[in-house]
């Protein structure tokens, strides 16, 4: 099974409106303003993971626990997943469409670019052949490529 973010692309049958709600109501979540806000931005992002930072400085001045909120629902019922950089910074990024309450497929690496500090999720499952020790238990697996983006490498 190939699991991956979703770098989304509008066709020409919805616009973005449309597509926000569609979303919103396929994920059992409430249409609310900062929730259609947050999630336009990412879907603008095209891939790219979120901090709470880059979401409060592309929004007008959000309320700080309403926003911790609706990453948590959205995260809860498999809109976006977690994407920790090298530095520990929490962001998000868009799942894909298959992701839901029961099934969160973001089994996948992530790209963090030392230069810039944009962070995209990568195609591709993670294929870890190293096996914990006798009584460990794996509750997650992360992996994080560093280099250098395409943009700053130019």
């Amino acid at each position: 099974m190939r699991y991956y973010c979703q770098a989304f692309h509008l066709g020409k049958k919805r616009n973005m409106e449309e597509e926000i709600v569609r979303r919103l109501k396929a994920h059992n979540l409430r249409n609310t303003s900062i929730r259609k806000n947050v999630l336009e931005l990412f879907i603008q992002s095209e891939g790219r993971a979120l901090s709470n930072q880059d979401l409060e400085e592309q929004l007008d001045n959000p309320d700080r626990i309403t926003l911790y909120r609706t990453l948590k629902a959205f995260e809860d019922k498999g809109l976006i997943h977690l994407a920790v950089d090298r530095g520990g910074i929490s962001k998000y990024a868009l799942c894909s469409d298959d992701c839901d309450t029961h099934a969160h497929h973001d089994g996948h690496a992530h790209f963090h670019c030392q230069a810039c500090g944009k962070t995209i999720c990568l195609e591709g499952e993670i294929i870890i052949k190293a096996k914990p020790p006798t009584g460990y238990v794996v509750d997650q697996e992360k992996l994080v490529l560093e280099g250098t983006c395409a943009d700053c490498a130019a």
